[in-house]
C-alpha cells in the first residue's frame, strides 16, 4: 500500500508541476526576473503547495503514527547551519541558472528532454558531491 501512495503522490506532484507550467524553465525564469517581463505564477504555486502542506501536517500531527509507517521521521536538525547555507545557495544558483530544479527536471524529460538530459547529470553529480563532503 505504501508504494501506492508514493506512485499516486509522484503523479499528482508531476501533473500539478505540468498543469502549472512549472515544467517550463522560461517560466520559472519569468518569476525570478523581476526586472524582465515579470510572472507571478510561481508565486501562486508556491502558496497553494504550502497551504495544501499546512493543512496537511496539521491533520498528521493529530495521528498517533502515519498511515504507511510505523513512525513519523522528524529532522534529525532544525538550526540555520554553514551546510544548510551553502545547499540553499547552490540550489537557488542552479535554479536560477537553469529554470529548473530537480521535479521539473525529471518531469521536463518527457516535454524538454534535451534541456533536462544536460540538467539531470549536473544534479547528480552535486549529489554525489554534497555526499562526498559530508564524508
Amino acid at each position: 500500500m505504501r508504494h501506492v501512495i508514493t506512485l499516486a503522490s509522484g503523479v499528482l506532484f508531476g501533473v500539478g508541476l505540468t498543469l502549472s507550467g512549472m515544467v517550463d524553465p522560461t517560466k520559472v525564469l519569468a518569476f525570478l526576473d523581476p526586472l524582465g517581463p515579470w510572472d507571478p505564477t510561481l508565486a501562486v504555486v508556491m502558496a497553494s503547495a504550502l497551504s495544501v502542506f499546512a493543512a496537511a501536517h496539521a491533520i498528521a500531527r493529530t495521528r498517533a503514527r502515519p498511515l504507511c509507517a510505523e513512525r513519523f521521521h522528524e529532522p534529525a536538525r532544525l538550526g540555520i547551519d554553514r551546510p544548510l547555507l551553502i545547499g540553499a545557495a547552490l540550489f537557488g544558483i542552479g535554479w536560477g541558472m537553469a529554470g529548473y530544479c530537480p521535479g521539473p527536471g525529471l518531469a521536463a524529460l518527457v516535454y524538454n528532454a534535451h534541456e533536462a538530459v544536460v540538467f539531470l547529470p549536473a544534479v547528480l553529480l552535486g549529489c554525489w558531491l554534497a555526499g562526498r563532503y559530508r564524508a
